[in-house]
């Protein structure tokens, strides 16, 4: 299949509450700007290198998502246009992130990442950590950011009910968090795994391959 019936698939298997997240990374401007023709707006990159190339090329009303691991010395390469951060693992990110955003202005948009996969090498919170930062958030402790909801990744494996498990644990915590105050956003689920994650109550996904078809990695 072509990008246009891939990503028209996507959409298809969606329920109209879920957002897609179009992850673009190693995709050029011009597979960008095919998807973008049909309609998506909210993309994701992993790096900001990549991320503040693009971002001059493609249309203004594109909504970035940044989605991978960020450093702190990065931040203020995107702050000044970036929507939403998803990968949030770190109280010192939160702070560089609203001391960049007061630079511009504006507040921008935070997912915290809790780490659900049993990986090693995946980032995230752990729960005590999220509850932490979600608490001073809600004092007021951090300016020009707001907190929209969370973020996980599911540990790469074709065991649904592994899958399943990791999923519910995020939305648990998604549950207990919008106790204390609602929350728009429960981030999980990426090609190989979002019909289950959107079973476990995902309303955002992350779907790249399956749109644009296998990354390069030599970019």
């Amino acid at each position: 299949m072509n990008i246009q019936e891939n990503y028209n698939d996507i959409k298809k298997q969606l329920p109209e509450h879920v957002q897609l997240v179009a992850v673009s990374k190693t995709h050029p401007v011009s597979a960008i700007q095919d998807v973008y023709d049909l309609g998506q707006r909210i993309f994701g990159e992993n790096k900001v290198q990549e991320l503040t190339e693009k971002h001059p090329l493609l249309p203004k009303d594109i909504q970035w998502h940044i989605i991978g691991h960020l450093q702190t010395n990065k931040v203020k390469y995107i702050a000044e246009f970036v929507d939403t951060i998803q990968s949030v693992d770190s109280e010192k990110l939160v702070r560089e992130i609203s001391k960049e955003a007061a630079k511009h202005n504006r507040t921008i948009k935070l997912l915290l990442q809790v780490k659900i996969a049993e990986e090693e090498s995946k980032f995230g919170l752990e729960p005590a950590e999220a509850r932490e930062i979600f608490s001073k958030y809600l004092q007021d402790e951090f300016s020009n950011i707001e907190i929209t909801g969370l973020m996980g990744m599911a540990t790469f494996t074709d065991d649904k009910e592994q899958l399943r498990n990791e999923f519910l644990t995020l939305k648990h915590l998604f549950d207990e968090f919008c106790q204390l105050k609602p929350l728009e956003t429960l981030s999980m689920g990426m090609s190989d795994d979002f019909p289950v994650a959107v079973e476990c109550g995902a309303n955002s996904v992350r779907v790249g391959s399956a749109i644009f078809g296998q990354r390069d990695y030599s970019k």
